[in-house]
């Protein structure tokens, strides 16, 4: 097992890595931006280095200031979490050549499933189903766009190689309105990622966000854990994840895990992972995969009773993965709903003291966030300060359990989003599973 982690993270996520490493036996190093020297989990850690000034830029995404401060502690391995650095295969490149262990896919994974239009030609050699599109990036060929885009059939969608996050895509509904989408597109990619490759897909109408969760180690085994329900999004930004998907079959479960674990093994994938899939009309579209742990994962965990974090960690050991795929047992159902440091109505971010907080509780109820009373919430960062998981024997026992511990939380002092998940919770079409990505978006009125 491995000795020492370095967490290259902050908030909710930091502290979920240490108490992994705490289970395990593991020793760990927090690294820390000038505005976050408060953060519990930079408190509770076994050591704690501050990398630099408090924008993201100058600390949390400085890849020399986090390898010098795992030289400087003796650092055996670094662990990204998600955001900053985590899908950055030139951090991990610099990781594993510093000599230290990158608790994640290899850098050449990374690079292969960050780039949108190398991870579609991935995924198709090893049938993964996929979106019907340009089949790789456009050229300046504006006969073959137009072309391209007719047999396709309109609307279709124009996608930054390079893009996330929901930036770099535009949505065509015309022949006349393409070629600027194209040219625009090129040119907001060019100057967002660095990367001005474009390709086309099919815009489906009313799909909906599933993923699956994936484990793999280094010994050529790969386990999935069921899929997850993302539908409801707001600019692309997932507000509520649950596990499993309103509706979905066991049969459809089993085929797709064996689609996504076999091609885990044939990109020699290792570490944790997420297939993102659209799903409409009872078909599964591959978009992308993130190579990392996502935010989500909790609901995984609760229905399937593994636990994430410590397998990447023991895999990152070299240990092999402590499940089969027979092992994995589905049970009950899981309900997450993302706090946010922002207003219900704007969504403008609030940063600020917290004067009070109250955590919920009951059977059932987990709760992922490092926030305290008198804790200020910086304004340099996402807006997110904890999720709130519930568990139950069925999805309506979930969502009674996440309605009670919606009325349970107290957050004073700073503006949040539970005004906004207390009302989903009450939605009549999300209560029936009857939801698309678009659903919340129309709902709110954007």
């Amino acid at each position: 097992m491995l000795d020492k982690v370095l967490i290259a993270n902050r908030g909710e996520i930091a502290l979920r890595i240490l108490r992994a490493c705490r289970e395990l036996g593991i020793k760990t190093v927090a690294v820390h931006s000038e505005a976050d020297r408060d953060l519990k989990h930079v408190r509770l850690a076994d050591e704690s280095v501050c990398i630099g000034p408090a924008p993201s830029a100058e600390s949390y995404l400085s890849i020399p200031a986090i390898i010098s401060a795992a030289e400087v502690t003796d650092t055996v391995a670094i662990h990204p979490g998600y955001g900053f650095l985590s899908e950055n295969a030139d951090f991990a490149e610099r990781v594993e050549n510093s000599g230290f262990t990158f608790i994640g896919p290899r850098a050449e994974t990374i690079r292969l499933m960050g780039d949108k239009v190398s991870a579609k030609d991935a995924m198709i050699k090893a049938g993964v189903p996929c979106v019907p599109g340009s089949g790789g990036a456009l050229d300046d060929d504006k006969k073959r766009s137009l072309k391209m885009a007719k047999e396709i059939g309109y609307p279709v969608i124009i996608k930054a190689s390079g893009g996330g996050g929901g930036r770099g895509m535009r949505v065509v509904h015309s022949e006349a309105a393409l070629l600027n989408a194209i040219t625009l597109t090129k040119s907001e990619a060019g100057a967002a990622f660095g990367n001005d490759t474009v390709y086309m897909e099919k815009y489906l109408e009313k799909p909906r966000h599933l993923e699956f969760q994936i484990i793999a180690d280094e010994h050529g085994n790969a386990i999935h854990l069921g899929e997850r329900d993302c539908s409801m999004q707001r600019r692309h930004q997932k507000v509520v994840e649950e596990a499993p998907a309103p509706g979905l079959t066991d049969e459809e479960r089993a085929h797709m895990g064996k689609i996504v674990c076999d091609a885990c093994i044939d990109i020699g994938y290792r570490g944790a992972g997420t297939f993102e899939f659209l799903y409409e009309d009872g078909e599964f579209y591959f978009i992308e995969m993130n190579t990392r742990v996502q935010v989500e994962h909790p609901v995984s965990e609760m229905i399937t009773g593994v636990d994430i974090v410590k397998e990447q960690l023991r895999i990152a050991s070299g240990l092999p993965l402590s499940y089969r795929q027979e092992d994995i047992v589905f049970r009950g159902h899981s309900i997450e709903c993302r706090i946010n440091a922002e207003d219900s109505r704007t969504f403008m971010p609030s940063p600020g003291t917290i004067k009070q907080y109250h955590s919920p509780g009951g059977p059932g109820v987990r709760v992922e966030s490092h926030i305290y009373n008198g804790y200020t919430v910086p304004p340099y960062y996402d807006s997110m300060i904890g999720k709130l998981i519930t568990w139950g024997e069925d999805r309506p026992s979930a969502i009674a359990r996440m309605r009670g511990a919606l009325s349970e939380i107290v957050i004073d002092g700073i503006n949040t989003n539970i005004d906004l998940q207390r009302d989903i919770m009450a939605d009549e079409a999300f209560r029936r599973g009857r939801t698309d990505i678009h659903y919340l978006e129309k709902k709110l009125g954007l």
